[in-house]
């Protein structure tokens, strides 16, 4: 039976790409925002780009944080792509200067994200930044999502802002399996918990590597 996925269009993202990507690897895929087949498909992707505070506030706009928690609380699958990821978790943190990553009691201004998942999204403590290119990641085990990918495999990142490895531990704690990969410092490429899976990288445009990976987390649908 062919998977019905929902690519949730709040305006932001790479829709097109995300779609043909899960096309690709065998899912009926739909565009839409629409709150109906948003819940009743088999998986949900939530992709994006760009600010954390724009696509929160694009999300909530169409209902997107409370279609999330409603798939959740009903055990069906959501896939939550680069920003799309940091949307899921507590909160984001943005320095209100330029510069490295927030420290405690720096002036920073925070964005409530959708809260399905502990933790707070902040600035990577990197030399260069954006981290933007191919970077290897260390599957969970246990993974779905890394099921039978081979370690050493390189996936596309673009990206500023993650989950840090200091900022991980309640997640880690919660029963989450956690995927790291390094840019400066450790911070969680993926993560996975339940029905709810997110990748930091795009796999859309990781090639085979991120196909593989899209077409584990159908199966698992």
């Amino acid at each position: 039976m062919i998977p019905k996925v929902v690519v949730l269009d709040y305006g932001s993202g790479n829709l097109r790409s995300a779609q043909r990507a899960l096309e690709r690897v065998g899912a009926d895929v739909t565009v839409t925002a629409d709150a109906d087949a948003a819940l009743d498909c088999d998986g949900l992707v939530v992709p994006g780009v760009g600010a954390f505070a724009a696509c929160m506030s694009g999300l909530r706009a169409v209902g997107g944080d409370k279609l999330i928690a409603q798939r959740l609380e009903r055990g069906r699958p959501v896939l939550g792509i680069c920003v799309g990821m940091q949307v899921l978790f507590a909160a984001s943190a943005e320095p209100g200067r330029s510069g490295g990553a927030v420290s405690p009691g720096e002036n920073c201004t925070w964005t409530e994200g959708c809260g399905a998942w502990p933790g707070t999204v902040e600035r990577l403590d990197a030399g260069v930044l954006p981290h933007m290119g191919w970077n290897t990641v260390a599957g969970a085990p246990g993974s779905v999502l890394f099921a039978g990918i081979e370690p050493g495999t390189r996936f596309y990142f673009v990206h500023s802002y993650a989950l840090r490895e200091a900022s991980a531990a309640e997640l880690a704690a919660a029963g989450a399996r956690i995927s790291w990969t390094e840019h400066g410092e450790r911070f969680a490429a993926a993560a996975e918990q339940g029905g709810l899976s997110a990748t930091q990288f795009h796999p859309e445009k990781s090639g085979d590597a991120g196909a593989a990976l899209l077409a584990n987390w159908l199966g698992a649908l």
